[in-house]
């Protein structure tokens, strides 16, 4: 992979159930100079896929404009249920700088696809994180607020107009929030029980605005298939809140209401220092050092 600047984005859809749609939608970043697909995944329970693609700014941009457009054309919001919280067809787009590049660039490619994706295809947009207007949107969490089936009423409040777009959302397609920011962990924690209200206990113990850890996101979520519930996670910086901290502590709150964490998983790509820490942390490492690792001396 060749590319002389490397931009990621991770965009997510709301279709996690039709593969069908999922990949009409993938399709878009397959094959195409200066872009790679690193990974895709899709939960039906989430109803929701999260697509991992690296590239340089402008093809990048140009795959991206696409694959919503894809998703805009197959998805019917009004018909979607699923346990994540979403707002549109693409439910977020989030630009991280990887090599040779910077936030302010993830920023102006943000608005350069709010802008354009108005334009083609008149699904407005919301600014978050780095990219954000005002301070009250940098949350995704807060302009999510009241969701998919929320958004008409909301967006007709001056302090909701959305930063492309006209003041409503797209008739079937809703609305996206699109931006810059620092990379994220997605890691889930499931559970053995079937009552979702523990694992929203649990996840307001743990998470930021109820006065958990800092740079925790999480969310009770209710895997039918399953019969189990879940502790939904966004870490958005790893190397400030560790995931072996947070899986501990969501292990000694899961005792308090008679349950037991059965496993985790991550959604994605995950970067290698968050997993190093970890295992530092279980094996008791002293003093061990990302060059030990054998594949990282055979890629230098």
């Amino acid at each position: 992979m060749a590319f002389s600047k490397i931009i990621e984005c991770v965009p997510n859809f709301s279709e996690g159930r039709n593969i069908n749609v999922i990949e009409k939608i993938v399709e878009n970043f397959r094959a195409k100079d200066g872009v790679k697909l690193l990974d895709y995944s899709w939960d039906e329970d989430h109803n929701r896929c999260v697509v991992t693609v690296v590239g340089e700014p402008t093809p990048l941009k140009d795959a991206v404009v696409a694959a919503i457009g894809t998703a805009i054309k197959e998805i019917n919001m009004n018909e979607h249920k699923g346990q994540h919280p979403r707002m549109g067809a693409v439910d977020v787009v989030p630009f991280i700088p990887i090599k040779n590049s910077t936030v302010e660039e993830c920023v102006s490619l943000s608005k350069d696809v709010a802008k354009e994706i108005w334009e083609k295809y008149e699904m407005p947009s919301f600014l978050y994180e780095n990219s954000a207007s005002s301070s009250k949107r940098k949350n995704l969490a807060k302009i999510r607020k009241g969701e998919y089936e929320g958004m008409f009423e909301k967006m007709q409040e001056e302090d909701w107009h959305p930063d492309f777009g006209n003041n409503a959302p797209h008739p079937t397609a809703g609305v996206c929030a699109i931006g810059a920011r620092a990379p994220l962990v997605a890691y889930n924690i499931n559970l053995d029980t079937s009552n979702v209200d523990i694992a929203n206990k649990i996840a307001k113990n743990i998470r930021h605005l109820s006065g958990g850890y800092r740079f925790v996101k999480a969310m009770g979520v209710e895997l039918k298939d399953r019969n189990i519930s879940q502790v939904s996670i966004n870490m958005t910086d790893y190397t400030k809140t560790s995931l072996y901290r947070v899986f501990e502590t969501v292990k000694f709150e899961a005792k308090r209401w008679g349950v037991n964490v059965i496993g985790s998983e991550i959604v994605g790509l995950v970067p290698m220092m968050a997993l190093i820490e970890s295992a530092e942390y279980y094996l008791g490492l002293e003093e061990f050092k990302p060059e030990q690792i054998l594949e990282t001396r055979i890629m230098e």
